[in-house]
């Protein structure tokens, strides 16, 4: 039998926004693929102190950070988080032109105060994914503490909610030579959010990785996600599949799309592309 490898998002693709609770059907077939000998890795924006929930649950390896580090089992294969100069400037640049942060740590996320009293007093007017999707992070408490908390430790990933793109002049002339600036689909209201990425890693670059770790041909590689964070793993694996609740964007470019993920979607696209 060839191996296969298996690359699942979280949010909006394994578990609803915000959870850690997969549904059932997810879970067994999960449980199935790995009983054949194939590999099941998370492959998602959290870090790994937001993903570790899940990880428990039963998963071969995880992708955290969108890329930037990457364990199988308790064996770290890929480590990189922002040089100390690229955090400071990288914050400093955000905040003073009036963008909000979520720093994204290994072992924790902190975020600007009022950020949540921002989302809240902008997740009515509907159409960004996102805003409800932190909004809901945030309320259930996924470790996403004060940034007064923040102890300087290194940083991963940055996502960032700005009122308008224009805020976001400044700092992308400042830091896009080593980032990427990762929008999400815009808003009617103009509400502009993202996740700030080191280009030296993205869910791309992270599937090859771990292919080239066990041997497997990328032709054997599944990738299953719903946001545009998971464009490079999409572009990247040998059969990609978006959720029917994800975007629309992405679902241009799929090989296949799946019912949503509150439909039992993993389990339905698992058994169509003979998985188990």
């Amino acid at each position: 039998m060839i191996k296969k490898i298996i690359f699942l998002d979280i949010d909006g693709t394994l578990t609803e926004p915000g959870s850690n609770v997969p549904p059932e059907s997810a879970m067994d077939v999960v449980r199935r693929a790995r009983a054949k000998g194939n590999l099941v890795f998370l492959c998602t924006g959290r870090n790994f102190d937001m993903l570790r929930p899940v990880y428990e649950l039963g998963f071969d390896g995880a992708i955290g950070s969108g890329g930037g580090y990457i364990v199988y089992g308790d064996e770290v294969l890929f480590d990189c988080p922002m040089t100390e100069e690229q955090r400071l400037l990288s914050l400093n640049s955000l905040k003073e032109n009036g963008v909000f942060r979520t720093v994204e740590c290994k072992d924790g996320s902190y975020t600007d105060e009022g950020f949540k009293e921002f989302l809240e007093e902008h997740a009515s007017e509907g159409g960004n994914s996102e805003l409800l999707r932190w909004r809901k992070q945030i309320e259930e408490s996924l470790n996403i503490r004060p940034m007064s908390e923040y102890g300087g430790e290194p940083v991963y990933k940055i996502v960032f909610m700005s009122p308008s793109p224009d805020y976001l002049e400044e700092p992308k002339k400042l830091l896009s030579e080593d980032f990427h600036f990762v929008v999400q689909e815009p808003d009617k209201y103009g509400i502009t959010n993202g996740e700030l990425v080191n280009r030296k890693f993205d869910k791309g670059k992270a599937v090859e990785l771990v292919c080239r770790h066990f041997n497997i041909d990328i032709d054997n590689s599944y990738g299953f996600g719903d946001s545009m964070n998971d464009l490079e793993m999409i572009e990247t694996v040998g059969h990609s599949t978006v959720m029917e609740n994800g975007s629309a964007a992405l679902k241009g470019i799929a090989d296949f799309v799946c019912p949503a993920v509150t439909d039992d979607g993993l389990a339905t696209a698992f058994l169509k592309l003979g998985i188990i």
